[in-house]
């Protein structure tokens, strides 16, 4: 099993779910995250002056999968979420050793 941890731009987070749910990727964990990438960043103009904001808000998608459906929740993630300019996010995998549902106790490996 991986551990697929998405950030993206929270405006791709609808396409995204819905992307995932069409190919049958219903289950995530989503938590709102602030972070920053290579762009370090953006620059406004607010009342005249220009801000440095260099923590942007993001979402965190993370999933637990089995290994023969990572490459294809990588392809739907990177397909709806990509715009073609800085800061779309990145997508982690992340071995996972075993998962246990609290409920039954059933064990996954």
């Amino acid at each position: 099993m991986k551990l697929v941890k998405t950030i993206i731009k929270p405006e791709c987070f609808g396409v995204v779910k819905k992307a995932r749910e069409d190919k049958g990727f219903v289950s995530m964990t989503t938590s709102e995250v602030w972070g920053r990438g290579e762009q370090k960043g953006i620059s406004l103009d607010y009342r005249g002056d220009r801000m440095r904001i260099d923590m942007l808000p993001k979402i965190q998608i993370e999933v637990v999968i089995k290994e023969k459906d990572v490459e294809a929740v990588i392809a739907t993630i990177t397909e709806s979420a990509r715009t073609g300019k800085i800061g779309d996010g990145k997508i982690f995998v992340i071995p996972v050793e075993r998962a246990i549902r609290i409920r039954t106790g059933e064990t996954e490996v």
